[in-house]
């Protein structure tokens, strides 16, 4: 019998629960041992269930294969199965909340892609280099559930990963404004290019809900958990546009930010290459060992050469200079699938385990 953690993806044929089986083959704490879909998936195996519409650049990993998939509403029978979930179904808002608060309340963990829970006060929403301490909400949220070891944590939106990291490097010099627009890859939208062909030699400005979530999240993220819930930040204050960009993966921000202790340019690359958190002082098995480099050359970050920096878990940033109207402003990378996406949810799962908040049933 495996040591390892029995892991079940809910909404494993779509293109993030796909991300997920893929990084998840070989992981060292974590198994994917079940499989959960929409019923019209379920009872097939998952190649079965997959057909043609297998998105990653890797092959499907053997070991997944011929797991019959379950349907995901059948939440008792689906939870009898693992230790905690991943959650990237692809329902209503209404819909989500509702079903994954079902599975933690069967005392199984959820750690979610998805957006419903992220304003849910007693929720973490968690990039782990930047609030682990947020973690500590849970004990609130179980009280609220009536449960002991199940309950929901989330990870932040992909596009805010490009930037809302180098702006917490930079906290001490105190961010007051931020400008920030996001080019934003189709995979985001669960696309490949033979999906949607009209993205090629295309840019669409605007992205459904992306912009408040790029100007709210930060604040979410940055703020204190006070009497069992997490009151956001004030400050800074954040403008955003997204734009839809015809790039498989990779969300560029390019961003100008004004500070009330201004620092010179050489504070701010210094601060970024040191930066660090609990998942590297930890040694997660997800967690970049350098999470934010600085690329001294003018046409860097670039998509193609640095979104996989770190194997997709890093951020990459250029183009630190100083302007005209704002202090400074630079251009940020992330992956969005990866370090956005499912990658990012792993490593929140990692803290979980680590922190003895996911344990075996």
């Amino acid at each position: 019998m495996s040591d390892k953690l029995k892991v079940g993806i809910l909404g494993g044929t779509g293109m993030v629960g796909q991300r997920f089986i893929s990084l998840l083959e070989n992981h060292p704490w974590f198994e994917v041992t079940t499989i959960a879909a929409s019923p019209r998936s379920a009872g097939k195996t998952y190649e079965e269930a997959i057909g043609e519409r297998w998105k990653m650049t890797t092959p499907m990993p053997e070991a997944v294969k011929n797991i019959v998939v379950m349907n995901v509403n059948e939440v008792e029978k689906v939870a009898s199965e693992v230790d905690f979930v991943f959650s990237a179904v692809d329902m209503t808002k209404d819909e989500i909340k509702k079903i994954e608060e079902e599975y933690a309340k069967t005392e199984t963990p959820v750690v979610s892609n998805n957006s419903a829970h992220r304003w849910t006060p007693d929720v973490p929403m968690l990039i782990p280099e930047i609030n682990p301490e947020h973690v500590e909400v849970i004990e609130a949220q179980k009280k609220r559930l009536g449960t002991t070891r199940g309950f929901v944590a989330v990870k932040p939106n992909c596009s805010i990963q490009s930037y809302a990291p180098v702006l917490t490097a930079w906290a001490e010099f105190e961010p007051v404004e931020v400008v920030a627009t996001t080019y934003q890859a189709i995979s985001g939208a669960g696309k490949t290019f033979k999906d949607w062909p009209e993205m090629i030699e295309n840019i669409i400005p605007y992205i459904g809900g992306e912009e408040e979530k790029s100007e709210k999240e930060p604040l979410r993220i940055w703020g204190k958990v006070e009497n069992g819930e997490i009151v956001p930040a004030a400050s800074p204050v954040i403008t955003c546009q997204c734009i839809r960009v015809p790039v498989l993966n990779g969300h560029t921000a390019a961003v100008f930010v004004k500070f009330n202790k201004k620092p010179t340019k050489e504070q701010l690359i210094a601060k970024i290459r040191e930066y660090s958190g609990v998942p590297q002082q930890l040694e997660l098995p997800s967690a970049p060992k350098q999470f934010i480099q600085y690329l001294e050359e003018d046409n860097r970050p670039q998509v193609k050469l640095d979104v996989d920096f770190e194997k997709g878990m890093g951020i990459s940033v250029g183009r630190i200079r100083e302007d005209s109207v704002y202090d400074f402003k630079f251009v940020g990378l992330s992956h969005n699938t990866v370090r956005g996406a499912a990658g990012g949810a792993v490593l929140c799962a990692e803290l979980l385990k680590a922190q003895g908040y996911i344990t075996k049933k």
